[in-house]
């Protein structure tokens, strides 16, 4: 309601001075048209990138609040430390907000979604809002031809299933061979990664549509799986290329942009083995800052795309901003 009083007040007045300025009205209305596109986009919570011919959506699942962030992020330091890294980076030392952005690639030919959030389970605590996102892209989950699942972490398979049928009905299934056969033993029950019993509800029904890849595998033609183990025993990260423009989604690799990029050997709670995990963001962020790569990484701060540059200890982060608009 406010925006359409707002514009029948704008257009109210700019049909009087267009009587003197023609071409005013024409102006203002695309102006108007402009900022309505903005503010949906920024009420959906997407925002599109082009990559050469491809075009990328990176989705956001929703946002996650909690407290004491060194029980999370940096783990072997003391909590002075933590503290006063938060707090050079201007953020507050008593608790952080995660956030949950899958990515949806459009290659022309193939509609390729990257994890699927928290789903149904996530929606009384304000995530699990993909398949919104989605449809607020201007797409449909029936439209998504391939699911690629990076690892079976919790908040990457949650919306694979909805109200236990597959929720992108017409997509084939893409994941690494390593992760699934650690998360579907039986060895995994009741230990306390707690992820064997949401394996087998969301991903093991879905086995038979799935391909089982590794390391250096083609998903498509222009994405290609890249092995980053560590912060579970078969996380993937993904280079996307088109047209000489390549991208990459580094997944869980970094899930703190201060505390896991400033201090990559820092150990984060949920890497599964620790050392692999450092290791890993190490090898992947070195790469990215070398070949000035963008990427976007699944707990970055929204729309979780930007660059990273070395610094001090590790590296610091760069948000996108109009790099792919020119």
């Amino acid at each position: 309601m406010i925006t359409q009083s707002l514009k029948r007040r704008t257009l109210f007045g700019a049909g009087v001075a267009a009587l003197a300025a023609p071409g005013l009205l024409t102006g203002i209305a695309n102006a108007q048209e402009s900022a309505e596109k903005d503010a949906m986009t920024k009420d959906a919570a997407f925002k599109s990138l082009k990559l050469g011919t491809f075009k990328v959506t990176v989705i956001s699942d929703g946002t996650r609040a909690s407290d004491n962030p060194h029980e999370t992020y940096g783990t072997n330091q003391p909590v002075e430390a933590v503290s006063a890294l938060l707090e050079q980076n201007f953020l507050p030392t008593t608790g952080f907000i995660n956030g949950f952005s899958p990515v949806l690639a459009d290659t022309g030919s193939e509609i390729v979604l990257f994890d699927t959030g928290l789903g149904e389970g996530g929606r009384e605590a304000g995530t699990g809002k993909l398949a919104d996102g989605i449809r607020a892209a201007g797409y449909a989950p029936e439209q998504v031809s391939v699911v690629v699942i990076t690892h079976m972490h919790g908040d990457h398979i949650g919306g694979l299933m909805e109200g236990g049928t597959p929720a992108f009905p017409n997509a084939r299934y893409v994941t690494g061979q390593v992760e699934f056969d650690f998360w579907k033993d039986g060895a995994r029950v009741g230990t306390p990664e707690n992820g064997h019993k949401a394996v087998l509800q969301k991903v093991v029904p879905l086995a038979e549509k799935t391909t089982f890849i590794a390391d250096g595998a083609e998903v498509v033609p222009g994405i290609t799986a890249i092995a980053a183990f560590g912060h579970s025993p078969g996380h993937m990260i993904y280079r996307l290329e088109s047209e000489g423009k390549a991208l990459i989604l580094t997944a869980d690799t970094a899930n703190h942009y201060v505390l896991s990029l400033q201090r990559p050997d820092w150990e984060v709670r949920f890497d599964m083995d620790k050392a692999a995990a450092g290791a890993t963001r190490r090898k992947v962020f070195d790469m990215i800052a070398t070949d000035r790569l963008p990427f976007i990484g699944y707990h970055m701060p929204f729309p979780a795309v930007g660059f990273v540059e070395r610094q001090d200890q590790g590296y610091r982060f760069v948000p996108v901003t109009y790099q792919f608009d020119i």
